[in-house]
């Protein structure tokens, strides 16, 4: 209505002022998305309202779905196999080991079992997280894909295989499925049967064929025939929908023609004229066509998933498959959530005003329960992408073999400590391995007061740690923030080295000497109380502190005071190591410095539970004073097959050379952001270790920490993980992995710069 009037207005100031070409300008965008509107049928809308208003939103899904379920008897096959498991026995399709197929699938018939020796149908899982179809690139195969899925069918011995209604499939992820708000459609709402191509397809009901098309894109479903059927006197009315069929299903069709249940409407067609998949019937049904004919959609919205489920009911309600043959259900969101606060203790947070429920990873993008992919950003964890295949693959294989403690002998925990001691300057040879970056900087600890036979640490304000109670007591950002008690006797916390919000500036050439003169006052703070400092620990790169850099010289000068007062040198590569920098293998490397004690974190097994310790061979000694150091899983071989796979990736894919390149483009491209919006305050990173802080005003540093919240939220909402650390929540962090391209940094240098131009954001 708005629209209207606005038009309307339009018109009348143009027959009042005809020569005032802005009118014209002004009105245009109003008629294109008029057009827009009304090219959607009114019931839409309608249906979307209802459901805003909790009520079912399609009025006519009761009494369809009321006499399906009283008439099935009358209700006849839809292909010449038997689904309702009358004459044999069905089964469920496990979980299936990916294998490379070779060979066309559109120049092959498939082989199945013949009719007698068969179970008949096999349900196959398509769903986002499915172990079985996990490989977005041989879904994307017409090839591959059809050559699994007729694979597993005969394995099975089954004749037909069924796609699942109601689900979220990444078999959608073109354009062509897309819509205008960027979201696309993957939810199925209808059953596909994998079949021969040739099978032949009948009409369950008595009906007339209300149209047919060879439908391409968007909809891909080749040619579709959609009947109408009435029962009832007309107080029943609904449709059904065949797609993916034979060129000449068409011949004998007329738009009214009558058909009777039984009659042989079709037959399956084959790639590419069925639409360019594997040779099924997708079958659907819909209680209102929305004005549409042939071209009606088999996947909807996400956003809009339980609308259009009440518009297109369980096609099962005709096919009749045994309900036990399809699994249960999974947990919904809320499911989740509610389970969560009953049985998970609630110090453990969750991310994002909606939380993010994800149920598959590969590479630099994440994908959630309803198959929306996200491009993340910030989960440095998985180091080489998320569920790499050579990664992935190395586990698996070891896991076979064996998996057991470091008591016995193996050789892949020798291989990785050659590999990584390979990588280490100096004298950095002996490793110890551990779980968790936490266990490891807890080790680190351990280690440093063996050697020195003191107690007392110096720790970087803002830094973190980990998780265990040793390490909350040297972790500021932990006991300087909310439920911590402050740092303990033996904790010395010095200045945090930030140059851009600390006393001491980028521009200072001088600025790592005067930080690190904190270092050597913490160390005479110790003298003076008559106790010996055992080691100084500090993050190459500060994570929760805000992203920060550590300015030249800064490690070199604190290093240097600390082993003149006899203690060691710990640096913390948890977040930074295994060339995320990018310049370097390690964060420490860029100061020039080599460490007594590094700690390495989940990274280095791309999220399997392996980390390490590695130190010099003096150091290893003191700590073999008789107390045996044992560690059930850390260092297994699993965890260190995963870890050497890393380490081959990362040299094979060329993976720091990468992150050199691409983080100082994204960092360049961040910083031509910086002179558009003055919101932004700094752009500081090494390689893909970035951050960007956000303030008010660029003088006093105000922090823009309710922007920054808004930002990552708003991100999130548009496809792109970010998250803010630093002690004033104003510092987005960007730590994707490492496989991140030029063309992510675009996608989010881009979207950022869409939102600092909000007045919304600039007004918070």
């Amino acid at each position: 209505m708005r629209l209207a009037v606005s038009v309307t207005n339009s018109a009348l100031q143009q027959k009042l002022h005809p020569d005032n070409e802005y009118l014209l300008v002004s009105e245009r965008p109003a008629w294109q998305l008029l057009e827009r509107l009304y090219a959607i049928a009114p019931s839409l809308p309608h249906y979307l309202f209802r459901r805003a208003c909790r009520l079912e939103p399609c009025t006519q899904r009761a009494p369809v779905v009321d006499w399906l379920e009283g008439n099935g008897d009358s209700i006849g096959r839809v292909i010449d196999v038997d689904l309702r498991g009358d004459e044999s026995q069905s089964v469920r399709s496990p979980a299936f080991r990916r294998k490379f197929v070779r060979g066309s699938a559109t120049e092959t018939q498939y082989e199945l079992p013949p009719e007698g020796r068969t179970t008949n149908v096999v349900v196959f899982d398509l769903n986002v997280g499915s172990l079985e179809f996990s490989d977005t690139a041989e879904l994307a195969d017409t090839d591959a894909f059809t050559a699994k899925i007729f694979r597993r069918m005969k394995e099975a011995g089954a004749r037909v295989g069924i796609g699942r209604y109601n689900e979220a499939r990444l078999l959608y992820t073109s354009d062509v499925f897309a819509s205008r708000g960027g979201e696309n459609r993957t939810i199925h709402i209808g059953i596909d049967l994998f079949m021969q191509a040739g099978s032949p397809v009948f009409a369950p009901l008595d009906g007339v064929v209300h149209s047919f098309a060879n439908n391409r894109a968007p909809l891909d479903y080749g040619p579709a025939i959609i009947l109408e059927h009435e029962f009832d006197e007309g107080r029943v009315n609904f449709f059904t929908l065949y797609g993916h069929l034979s060129e000449d299903s068409f011949e004998s069709l007329y738009p009214g023609k009558p058909i009777k249940r039984g009659d042989r409407i079709a037959s399956i067609g084959a790639p590419p004229t069925n639409g360019g998949w594997p040779p099924h019937l997708h079958f659907q049904i819909t209680c209102d066509m929305l004005g549409m004919q042939g071209d009606f959609p088999g996947v909807a919205l996400p956003s809009q998933r339980d609308v259009w489920l009440s518009i297109c009911p369980d096609a099962n309600l005709i096919l009749g498959i045994p309900d036990d043959l399809f699994p249960a259900p999974s947990l919904s969101s809320d499911q989740i959530i509610e389970s969560r606060r009953a049985h998970v203790g609630p110090s453990l947070s969750i991310a994002y005003r909606k939380p993010l429920h994800t149920v598959k990873g590969f590479g630099q993008y994440l994908y959630d329960a309803e198959g929306r992919r996200y491009l993340d950003c910030v989960n440095n964890v998985a180091h080489v992408g998320h569920c790499h295949p050579r990664v992935v693959e190395a586990a698996e294989r070891q896991m076979r073999a064996l998996n057991t403690n470091t008591r016995y002998l193996h050789e892949n925990i020798v291989q990785l400590a050659d590999r990584l001691t390979a990588k280490m300057p100096g004298r950095l040879s002996v490793c110890f391995f551990v779980n968790s970056g936490s266990e490891a900087n807890e080790l680190a600890l351990r280690l440093a007061r063996t050697r020195t036979k003191a107690t007392d640490i110096i720790c970087v304000d803002g830094a973190y740690h980990g998780n265990t109670a040793a390490l909350i007591d040297i972790s500021p950002y932990k006991f300087d923030g909310p439920g911590g008690a402050g740092a303990p006797s033996h904790v010395h916390k010095v200045m945090m080295p930030d140059t851009y919000r600390g006393p001491f500036k980028a521009d200072d050439p001088n600025a790592g000497h005067k930080y690190a003169a904190d270092v050597m006052r913490a160390l005479e703070e110790i003298n003076e109380a008559g106790k010996r400092v055992s080691a100084f620990i500090c993050e190459s790169a500060l994570g929760c502190g805000g992203q920060i850099i550590l300015p030249d010289g800064y490690l070199r000068e604190a290093f240097a005071h600390v082993r003149r007062a006899g203690g060691v040198c710990i640096a913390d590569e948890v977040q930074t190591g295994l060339g995320r920098v990018g310049s370097h293998f390690w964060a420490f490397e860029t100061q020039g410095v080599v460490p007594d004690i590094v700690t390495i974190g989940k990274p280095l097994g791309n999220g399997h539970p392996l980390a390490a310790v590695v130190t010099t061979p003096e150091i290893a000694a003191s700590f073999d004073n008789g107390m045996e150091y044992f560690n059930t899983f850390g260092g297994n071989p699993v965890s260190c097959a995963a870890g050497l796979a890393v380490l081959d990736v990362i040299e094979e894919e060329s993976l720091q050379e990468n992150a050199l390149k691409v983080g100082a483009y994204l960092k360049s491209e961040l910083e031509a952001l910086k002179s558009k919006h003055p919101l932004i305050g700094d752009v500081r990173g090494h390689g893909l270790f970035v951050g960007v802080e956000l303030v008010l005003d660029r003088e006093p540093l105000e922090p823009a920490s309710k922007q920054a919240a808004y930002v990552v939220e708003r991100m999130k909402e548009s496809g792109i993980l970010i998250s803010t650390d630093g002690p004033l929540h104003n510092v987005l962090k960007i730590k994707p992995p490492i496989v991140f391209s030029n063309l992510d940094g675009d996608r989010l240098v881009a979207r950022l710069g869409d939102l600092f131009a909000e007045n919304f954001l600039n007004s918070l």
